[in-house]
C-alpha cells in the first residue's frame, strides 16, 4: 500500500513534475511473470526514478547497511526501506549472501519483478564497472529473463555524498529481454556464471555509453578511501582518459559518437566489438555476490 501511495500520489507526481524522466523501450518491461531487472548504477535516486517508471511493482535488493542503522534516523531509514519493496543483500560473502539471493530467489518464483545492481555499489565515477556473479546466479537457477536498463544523468542529479539533488531530466534506456535459457543445468558452473554476468554488462555498456573499467568498484573505492586516509592527493579517477577522448574527438577519422573503451587495453582491430568488451574479462574469476 506504502508503495503504490508513494509511486502514484505523493513521490511520483512531484519528481516527474520536476525532473522530468524520459524514457525508452518501456514496452521491453513484460506485463506479467517474473523478472530480474539488472541497471547500472551512478547515484542512490536510481532505486527512486526506475520504480516510478516501470509499471510493475519493483523489488530493489539493497546493501543490508540501510537496514542495520543505529538511533531514530537509522530505524527511520530501514522501516522506509521496507515499505518501498527494498529487500536487505548482506555482501559479506559466503552463508549471509546465500541467503540475501534466496530472498531474491523467492521474489521471482511469486513471479515478481527484482531489480539488482550487477556493479554491487554506486560507481566512483561515472564509468560501468565489472560485474559481480550473483546476479548469475539468480538467473540461472530460475530461469526468467532479464532486463538491462541504463540509467542516464542520475549522477549528475545527485553525486555520491550530495543529500539535496540538482533539478534535471535523466533518462532511462530499458533493453530487450535477455534469454539465458541456453545454460540450462549449468547454474552451478562457474564459468558459466562469469559468462553470463560479463554478457549483461555487454548489454549495459553498450545501452548507457559508459566507459567500461574491468575492475570491481568496490575495489576502486577501497583504494580511492586508503589513499585518502594516507593523505595523499590523487587524481579524479578516469581523469587521463577523459582528457584522450576530448582529443580523439577532434579527430575527424577517430571512433563514432558513443562508442566505448577500457581502461587499459589498446584498442580492438574488430569494429564488431568495442575495446571495453566485458565479455574479455577472465572468465575464470569469481566474486561473492553483491548489491547496491
Amino acid at each position: 500500500m506504502f508503495y503504490w501511495v508513494m509511486k502514484r500520489i505523493i513521490v511520483g507526481p512531484i519528481l516527474n513534475l520536476l525532473f522530468r524522466p524520459w524514457v525508452k523501450g518501456l514496452d521491453n518491461i513484460p506485463s506479467s511473470g517474473p523478472a530480474v531487472i539488472v541497471s547500472n548504477h551512478l547515484s542512490f535516486s536510481d532505486s527512486i526514478f526506475l520504480p516510478i517508471v516501470v509499471p510493475r511493482t519493483v523489488v530493489f535488493l539493497a546493501k543490508s547497511e540501510y537496514f542495520t542503522g543505529k538511533g531514530v534516523k537509522g530505524r527511520l531509514t530501514a522501516l522506509f526501506f521496507r515499505l518501498s519493496n527494498q529487500l536487505p543483500m548482506d555482501r559479506s560473502g559466503g552463508a549471509a549472501s546465500s541467503s540475501s539471493l534466496t530472498a531474491g530467489m523467492d521474489i521471482l518464483n511469486e513471479g515478481g519483478v527484482l531489480g539488482i545492481y550487477p556493479e554491487g555499489t554506486r560507481s566512483p565515477d561515472g564509468r560501468l564497472y565489472r560485474g559481480k556473479t550473483g546476479v548469475a546466479k539468480l538467473v540461472l537457477a530460475t530461469g526468467v529473463p532479464v532486463i538491462p536498463v541504463a540509467m542516464i544523468g542520475t549522477d549528475k542529479v545527485q553525486p555520491i555524498g550530495r543529500r539535496i539533488p540538482n533539478i534535471r531530466r535523466v533518462g532511462i534506456i530499458i533493453g530487450e529481454p535477455l534469454d539465458f535459457s541456453r545454460y540450462e543445468g549449468l547454474e552451478d558452473d562457474r564459468f558459466v556464471q562469469r559468462s553470463v554476468t560479463d554478457e549483461i554488462m555487454y548489454e549495459l555498456m553498450r545501452l548507457s555509453g559508459q566507459e567500461y573499467v574491468d575492475a570491481y568498484a568496490s575495489t576502486v573505492k577501497e583504494r580511492l578511501a586508503a589513499e585518502k586516509a594516507a593523505g595523499r592527493k590523487t587524481p579524479k579517477p578516469g581523469a587521463d582518459t577523459r582528457r584522450a577522448a576530448v582529443r580523439i574527438a577532434t579527430d575527424p577519422a577517430g571512433p563514432a559518437p558513443g562508442t566505448v573503451t577500457e581502461i587499459g587495453r589498446a584498442p580492438s582491430a574488430d569494429r564488431g566489438t568495442p575495446a571495453g568488451d566485458p565479455k574479455s574479462a577472465e572468465h575464470a574469476d569469481v566474486q561473492q555476490p553483491d548489491a547496491g
